[in-house]
């Protein structure tokens, strides 16, 4: 490690009353995948205003960050806390603070709030513990302007889209994101994907996708992002890579192939990983085929009472549940109906109703259905995606806060896992590439101009942890456990946690609008 001599100091617009905070002698890893170098910050107001050796002004706050390591905020570029951050009691992002989580990205897998001025102005009334920045979701978009139909949509519904989308990026929006296994968009053709795409290139939004498909035809989804990013002019961004189900693992190799091939001729493709080998959906999303799924809840429902589409449907619903170990894989995360078998696997449920897995299934799935845990990728094909310079790090997670759920551990640990277990613990990447990955990186992918590095001018998103002591802690039986390590961290400037406590009325985060082309 080097010591860092150089003074840099900028202009202020901090009130004279704000007192300035100097950390000191820390290891700043600042985001560029460089090497850690010994240096002091000197924050005012809400800036960066020094990195390197610095003089205290009169009345700073000084902290002492001797064998701690400062880096920027982590970014991630993957939640589901688009209801979260206008709730009272989630607002504050607390199991993501506690990570280290600046800023967050909503509007994720085609889902979310369409009117991103009203979602946005929901925020800043009620103020929010992290920045955020929203998508415009393809799915909730085509809800809206043609319901849950499984055809193309009429020129007069396409031109609705399009506008829908044009305005929630004249909003403030960053890009459209897609999740193309939900309803309804899974319904949507490609051309219809790159129509709308255009409309966000010309406000110089992204591509976000939950792709077609992350099993064994995880090829083919990625070329569709791809080419829907050519022919649209976005850059593409793939959403939670993986390769998902027993059949497709030691796909990650190809996949990464495919990416780097068209990198290569010029086009701009990322993509995000949450370090598990379990991913969380809906039991619906994960194992009913989605010509079951148009139409109304209650149209769904009588499928499995008809006697034309119930026997088909049934023996489908079977037969995606033998490709998940007979129901072994699946883990009920919540079950309104029945709370008892939250955190149980389907196969164990089964013995102890003694029914068979099917028969669960079609209980859950005409009872209101449930969120599950899918263990179905493999450690090699986590490991391989996460080497690669352009996979960053995000959750696909939410806020959240201790109840009888049993959700993915994901929410609680994501930045830490990959951080104080696969860098410092593992060795499998780095330090600095799983710090990058999660800042830098990430802020590179969104085109932030101020955020996701330690430097002089960019805004004062920073941790500071201890890397003994920074580890993921919630675990598939018991996901509800905070992440620990993380001693300081500032929002904005303000710290929202001191000394190792977290502020929970302290809402120091920023609607982040994109700026207008």
């Amino acid at each position: 490690m080097r010591s860092l001599l150089i003074i840099l100091f900028v202009s202020s617009t901090a009130a004279a009353a704000d007192p300035a905070i100097v950390i000191r002698q820390a290891m700043v890893h600042d985001g560029t995948g460089a090497p850690a170098v010994l240096a002091d910050v000197l924050i005012r107001g809400d800036a960066i205003a020094a990195v390197g050796k610095v003089d205290a002004p009169a009345g700073a706050v000084e902290i002492n960050g001797a064998g701690l390591i400062l880096c920027p905020g982590f970014i991630d570029l993957h939640t589901h806390s688009d209801s979260a951050v206008v709730s009272k009691s989630l607002r504050n992002n607390r199991c993501y603070a506690v990570q280290g989580v600046t800023t967050i990205v909503t509007g994720n897998c085609g889902s979310g709030p369409v009117d991103t001025g009203k979602f946005f102005a929901d925020i800043e009334k009620g103020g929010v513990g992290a920045n955020v920045i929203h998508q415009v979701p393809h799915n909730s978009v085509r809800d809206a302007a043609m319901g849950n139909a499984n055809r193309r949509p009429t020129a007069m519904e396409q031109a609705k889209m399009e506008e829908l989308v044009d305005k929630a990026m004249k909003d403030g929006a960053w890009g459209l994101a897609t999740g193309l296994i939900y309803n309804p968009g899974t319904y949507a053709k490609t051309d219809e994907l790159i129509a709308l795409a255009k409309v966000a290139a010309r406000h110089g939004g992204h591509y976000a996708s939950h792709i077609r498909n992350e099993g064994t035809g995880l090829l083919d989804a990625i070329d569709e992002a791809i080419r829907i990013g050519r022919e649209s002019g976005c850059q593409v961004h793939i959403s939670h890579i993986k390769a998902s189900g027993r059949a497709a693992y030691g796909l990650s190799a190809r996949a990464v192939a495919h990416i780097e091939q068209a990198r290569a001729a010029g086009q701009k493709v990322t993509a995000d990983q949450y370090p598990y080998t379990a991913s969380s959906t809906s039991l619906r999303a994960t194992v009913v085929p989605t010509k079951y799924r148009e139409g109304s809840t209650k149209e769904y429902v009588a499928r499995y009472s008809d006697p034309q589409t119930g026997p088909t449907l049934k023996a489908d619903l079977a037969k995606a549940l033998k490709e998940r170990d007979d129901g072994k894989a699946i883990q009920i995360a919540t079950y309104s109906k029945n709370r008892s078998w939250q955190g149980k696997r389907l196969s164990e449920i089964a013995d102890l109703e003694k029914k068979t897995v099917l028969e669960i299934a079609i209980e859950i799935e005409t009872n209101g259905g449930a969120q599950i845990v899918n263990h179905g990728m493999s450690e090699e094909d986590v490991r391989v995606y996460m080497k690669q310079p352009w996979v960053a790090t995000a959750s696909d997670g939410s806020a959240k806060v201790a109840d009888t759920s049993v959700p993915h551990p994901r929410s609680y640990g994501t930045f830490a896992r990959k951080i104080g277990y696969y860098a410092i613990e593992e060795k499998t990447v780095s330090l600095e590439h799983a710090i990058r990955a999660s800042s830098g990186l990430p802020a590179d992918i969104l085109g932030l101009k101020d955020r996701g590095y330690v430097k002089a001018g960019h805004k004062a998103d920073l941790v500071l942890f201890d890397p003994k002591s920074y580890r993921d802690r919630a675990t598939y039986e018991k996901p509800h456990q905070l992440a620990t390590g993380v001693k300081y961290l500032f929002l904005n400037g303000t710290m929202v946690i001191e000394d190792g406590k977290h502020k929970p009325d302290v809402l120091a985060g920023k609607v982040l609008r994109k700026p207008a082309k």
